[in-house]
């Protein structure tokens, strides 16, 4: 892998508070102004969405990877996250996200080898590690 990578992004305006969002080779998104905010617009992805599932999209990739390599067979992964939005001195900002994750396995005894994978994937997740919000995992292991 590279030692640097870069991702393009282009945003075009199309009415009030509603933009459209694109990457070349990516399907469109839709984003608006969230509805909490004046002028805002319900049923659109906004920049909070987007910010909190980036920090939810990377702790599964980087799972996904680890576990992977690691041979960690799993039945399945989910997740649900909250971000919490504050207005701080410093203005409105993220002061925490929470990814509730939940990993099933059919093996019994990898129990303890899936929590580790999901605790490395939460210390190596690139995205959580970009951002000064404090991105916290709270993992739960089953057994199919």
């Amino acid at each position: 892998m590279a030692d640097e990578h870069t991702y393009t992004t282009s945003l075009a305006w199309s009415e009030t508070t509603r933009g459209v969002i694109s990457s070349s080779g990516l399907p469109e998104i839709h984003v608006a102004t969230p509805p909490q905010f004046p002028g805002g617009i319900e049923g659109h992805w906004s920049p909070e969405h987007m910010f909190v599932a980036s920090a939810e999209i990377c702790l599964m990739t980087t799972f996904l990877a680890i576990a992977a390599n690691s041979r960690l067979e799993f039945v399945s992964y989910n997740s649900e996250a909250d971000g919490t939005l504050e207005k701080t001195e410093n203005g409105y900002e993220f002061t925490k996200i929470v990814v509730r994750s939940h990993v099933v396995i059919s093996d019994e005894s990898k129990v303890e080898r899936a929590r580790r994978i999901l605790e490395k994937a939460e210390e190596h997740c690139l995205i959580s590690k970009s951002m000064k919000t404090p991105v916290e995992l709270d993992a739960k292991v089953t057994i199919a």
